[in-house]
């Protein structure tokens, strides 16, 4: 993916606990329209938003991108948190290291399922230095692992056993129409399948706080989510894009598309609409400086 005209790089970000967050930097060489920092979903990491990225980066844009902890190339228990704070936190860690690496560019934060929801509810408290928010297969309604008899057992596991592991459930067949994304997925030896009691406990209890507070919601806003999406629910980004104050704020549905937009069929259109759209409020900030 990465040819002579781009600059790619990897780092860590030292956390306070011990941990060592893994990150990677895409930098176009030239002239930087602004720059996408990515949060990826459950069980899955970075390296798997290459053609989003190949996509950003042809269009002028840098990115940045986290594997969240007990993720990817991260250190940290796999699928486990103690507090939703640990996330929440390790975004702020992120976005002043992007900020400061791409001082005085527009910063967009993007993203996808459990990223989705970690960079809502990141913004409920830091909503200060972004430009605007992308969101992807946002979890406000799941389906594909909020089974009743699961939320049960993770309340009670949470207090007593709360890094009591279980298999989440998600049916790799319903991540992309593309049999080769999906192929791609399974054989990863990154992506992980398994997921604590506080981790479920701390998840619930963040979508109901981004449901109680996405008023507060006031960024630019682009949702995504395909309507064919057996995991999370289209019903709940348009709960969320009803529910944010934000004025300048879309929202994009996909017919027969399933849970990762950027890896589905159609992953082309998506593409295209989340550089257009950043494209123009790049360019309503370049406006607004030169006044």
């Amino acid at each position: 993916m990465v040819t002579p005209s781009v600059e790619h790089r990897v780092g860590a970000l030292q956390r306070p606990e011990g941990i060592e967050l893994f990150l990677q930097i895409w930098q176009p060489v030239g002239a930087i329209g602004g720059v996408v920092a990515i949060v990826h979903g459950i069980g899955e990491h970075s390296g798997r938003y290459e053609f989003l990225v190949e996509r950003l980066l042809r269009r002028g844009f840098a990115v940045a991108a986290l594997d969240s902890r007990g993720h990817g190339h991260s250190g940290g228990r796999h699928g486990h948190i103690d507090a939703w704070s640990d996330y929440r936190e390790d975004v702020n860690a992120f976005v002043r290291y992007v900020s400061a690496h791409f001082m005085r560019l527009p910063l967009f934060l993007y993203g996808h399922s459990l990223g989705g929801l970690i960079v809502t509810d990141f913004v409920l408290f830091y909503p200060e230095g972004l430009d605007g928010l992308i969101v992807s297969g946002h979890p406000l309604r799941p389906t594909g692992s909020a089974k009743p008899l699961l939320v049960m057992l993770a309340r009670i596991l949470s207090r007593y056993r709360p890094t009591f592991a279980f298999t989440l459930g998600i049916d790799d067949e319903a991540l992309s129409r593309d049999p080769n994304v999906v192929k791609a997925y399974r054989e990863d030896p990154l992506v992980h399948r398994k997921v604590t009691a506080r981790w479920g406990t701390e998840t619930l209890a963040a979508i109901d706080r981004v449901r109680a507070r996405a008023g507060e919601i006031q960024l630019p806003l682009l949702i995504l989510h395909g309507e064919s999406d057996r995991i999370n629910s289209v019903d709940g980004s348009t709960e969320l894009f009803n529910l944010v104050s934000s004025t300048d704020k879309q929202l994009r549905t996909y017919v027969g598309g399933y849970h990762e937009p950027h890896n589905d069929i159609e992953r082309e259109t998506v593409a295209s609409a989340v550089v257009d759209w950043l494209l123009d409020r790049t360019r309503s900030i370049r406006s607004y400086l030169e006044r």
